[in-house]
């Protein structure tokens, strides 16, 4: 039995798009590096369905260009199988079949760390930093992310109108290991506010509380001045759903 792809399911509805649109999009990325695809409704439906293991490299590129995840992070087969012709004749549009890992130099796979839980879901991020412009006030930023796990790598994107300061969208790309969560983070500002779409990144360490609902930690990154800056970070579980109702009902700003 097939095991559908919930993590692009969630990844598509997070950027409210339908099959249809999503199909257009992952087309359109391809067309604008010289690298046409024939992505359809059909296709996408074969992906979330998990009737196809790994898409082919070229829609594997395209994908990663509109979700801007790594292909790792959207729920496909880690490593690429070998390549088959589609039933539809045409030479396929993706492959089939079970993942094959990539041997060490003694011929024995590759082990990967196994999570303690699911993290996948909506979350609440909130950190805080000192605004040196402004008399080195205290401010925060705060979006509603659909946080996807895929083994122990944890993705997460803020919803498009989930920020606290408009058109501020927010990645996040960690590791979990037990309970310590490390990884990068970046945002980009909107441009007519105060940072006038300025693009900041830098590396997250965080802990899971026993509960599993909360996550707590440290950013640092760098200033406008190139100045190493960090501040306190948080992200605590509101709903374990990625739903299209659910991702609906947190794409707003917080409160």
């Amino acid at each position: 039995m097939t095991t559908p792809n919930s993590t692009l399911r969630a990844v598509r509805m997070g950027l409210l798009l339908s099959q249809d649109e999503f199909a257009r999009a992952i087309r359109d990325a391809g067309a604008r590096v010289g690298q046409r695809n024939d992505a359809s409704k059909r296709l996408i439906q074969r992906w979330e369905s998990g009737s196809t293991a790994a898409p082919r490299p070229v829609y594997a590129r395209a994908l990663e260009s509109v979700t801007g995840m790594p292909i790792e992070s959207l729920g496909f087969a880690a490593q690429v199988p070998m390549a088959r012709v589609s039933d539809d004749g045409q030479g396929g549009h993706d492959l089939e079949g079970s993942p094959v890992g990539i041997p060490e130099a003694n011929g024995a796979p590759t082990p990967q760390a196994s999570p303690r839980g699911n993290y996948s879901g909506v979350w609440l991020s909130t950190y805080e930093f000192v605004s040196s412009g402004r008399h080195n006030q205290v401010f925060s930023g705060k979006h509603f992310v659909v946080l996807l796990q895929h083994g122990n790598r944890l993705t997460a994107r803020s919803l498009p109108n989930a920020s606290l300061n408009p058109d501020s969208p927010l990645t996040l790309d960690l590791q979990i290991e037990g309970s310590a969560v490390t990884g990068t983070w970046t945002e980009s500002t909107a441009r007519d506010g105060y940072y006038q779409g300025a693009r900041y990144f830098g590396a997250l360490q965080m802990l899971v509380d026993p509960t599993g609902r909360r996550m707590s930690g440290k950013w640092v990154g760098f200033g406008r001045d190139y100045e190493i800056n960090s501040g306190p970070w948080e992200l605590r579980l509101m709903d374990a759903s990625t739903s299209k109702s659910t991702l609906d009902s947190y794409n707003r700003p917080p409160e």
